[in-house]
């Protein structure tokens, strides 16, 4: 079954594009709920008691690169993420014309192909491969489809991720020289000593760094995010970024667990920068979707440092506060694209009294502003929570620091709400939502409502398999 993962994508990447124009919205949605039950059927045969099922397991497949594919409760819940993202963002796109556009929902597939790999691979060199494919689908989509001045913004983009990749593969070359093959399990054996360790774990954080993204590799997400489509944002903001997240805890310290002496205090000082950094200049953004492309580094940054820090709950509350992110970054862009189909701006200077014509619309938006700063009995307090309790425990300057996010986002997020949804009336109409964008918000707010109330869903999920890591990697303070 297991293989479905893999199978299903690519079938339903190409047998889109011989499906008749009409029929693509439907066959999209109906390729990415299939993909969804695949998901959800693997989370319910796994045993959860952390370990890692292997369902390929060929040690000696070719030259040193094993077929090694398995996930454990960290994997499983990147898929869910994956797999519940991918039907909201195809279905937020429902009434728009891309939407029919056989390429674009090809790409879409083969992106969730790539990002699939990424969260499955226990080979470093598959890791790798399928970390690339990620790339190709999303700048196609945003070379394709975005807005006409995008090329600039989407050649940084390419040649900043296409760098990170390469000295990510230059480390896996370097690990894989002492190493009986690039099986996970193989790399980790390999000892080093802490300067070359520390070498070898800076290529993968260039590569993660990059993609996350943390100050001062971020120069390309504010543009690239606004000049691509807003399927492609979505796609960007609520999945990809997820992988170098992912990275760091099934990779990068695993992997080199000698040179956190050496990264570990240098990093959450540049994720803390990036947090206040990020914040501070979304507030005084005038384009609304540049308000929350920032504030979703902001947001990112936070959950990267508190990985840094190593700590069990600093780590749980991570995962929560990345799901939290995925759901709430999706619908704030979704909120942004609901503005623009129906005014054709995204200045929040031209915008105001959208409440009083769409007071569905108005409802909705706001409990996603007030999820995302994280207000009791939504899925962000908790993993805020867990994830500050961490840093203070490391370190409690920077544990103050980063706690400002609290304050700035309430800050950006709610100027963007209120400019936008109140003050003088600035369109004669303003129609409220389609049943699609309804869909889409309904499901992302009860969903980060039900995880707000009830966060042991994910914590007592993905537990056990944070237990494990945590075991078999030495602690930064046992260095």
């Amino acid at each position: 079954m297991e293989l479905l993962l893999f199978i299903l994508p690519v079938f339903f990447a190409l047998s889109v594009l011989i499906v008749p124009k009409k029929g693509v919205r439907a066959y999209g949605i109906i390729g990415s709920l299939a993909v969804l039950g695949v998901v959800i059927a693997c989370m319910m045969q796994y045993s959860n008691d952390g370990t890692v099922h292997l369902f390929a397991d060929k040690k000696d497949w070719l030259s040193g690169i094993t077929l090694s594919f398995g996930y454990d409760g960290i994997s499983l819940l990147m898929l869910l993420l994956t797999a519940v993202l991918v039907p909201l963002v195809l279905v937020s796109n429902f009434k728009n014309e891309l939407a029919e556009n056989r390429l674009f929902t090809s790409m879409v597939f083969f992106m969730q192909l790539g990002l699939i790999g990424v969260f499955i691979s226990m080979d470093g060199l598959w890791f790798y491969v399928f970390w690339e494919i990620t790339l190709i689908p999303i700048f196609l989509i945003s070379w394709w489809f975005g807005a006409p001045e995008r090329k600039a913004a989407l050649m940084k983009f390419f040649i900043y991720t296409f760098v990170g990749s390469l000295a990510m593969l230059a480390a896996l070359i370097g690990i894989k020289v002492n190493a009986a093959s690039f099986y996970i399990e193989d790399l980790k054996a390999v000892v080093f000593t802490s300067k070359a360790a520390c070498w070898l774990a800076l290529g993968f954080f260039l590569a993660f760094a990059i993609k996350i993204p943390i100050f001062p590799f971020h120069t390309w997400q504010p543009d690239t995010y606004t000049k691509s489509p807003m399927a492609g944002t979505m796609l960007l903001s609520g999945i990809m970024l997820k992988m170098a997240l992912y990275g760091m805890i099934r990779w990068m310290i695993p992997l080199f667990p000698e040179a956190m002496a050496c990264i570990q205090y240098p990093i959450i000082v540049l994720a803390t920068i990036g947090v206040v950094y990020a914040a501070v200049i979304a507030i005084k953004q005038k384009d609304m979707k540049r308000v929350f492309a920032f504030a979703s580094m902001s947001h990112v940054g936070l959950i990267a440092a508190a990985i840094m820090t190593w700590d069990f709950d600093a780590l749980s509350g991570s995962m929560v506060q990345i799901i939290n992110h995925g759901l709430v970054a999706v619908g704030l862009f979704l909120a942004v694209e609901i503005i623009e189909r129906r005014t054709a701006t995204r200045n929040l200077a031209d915008l105001g009294g959208f409440a009083k014509q769409a007071p569905k619309f108005a409802f909705w938006f706001a409990v996603l502003a007030f999820a995302s700063v994280s207000v009791p009995l939504t899925s962000g307090f908790i993993g805020e929570f867990l994830m500050l309790k961490g840093l203070v425990q490391f370190d409690m300057i920077i544990g103050i620091i980063a706690g400002t996010t609290l304050i700035l986002g309430a800050v950006y997020t709610f100027r963007a709400y209120q400019l936008s949804m109140y003050g003088p009336v600035t369109r004669d109409q303003f129609a409220d939502l389609h049943w699609s964008e309804l869909i889409v918000l309904a499901i992302i707010v009860i969903a980060v409502v039900i995880l707000g109330i009830y966060p042991a869903a994910i914590t007592d999920f993905v537990n056990p398999s944070l237990k494990i890591v945590l075991e078999t990697v030495s602690t930064p303070s046992g260095l």
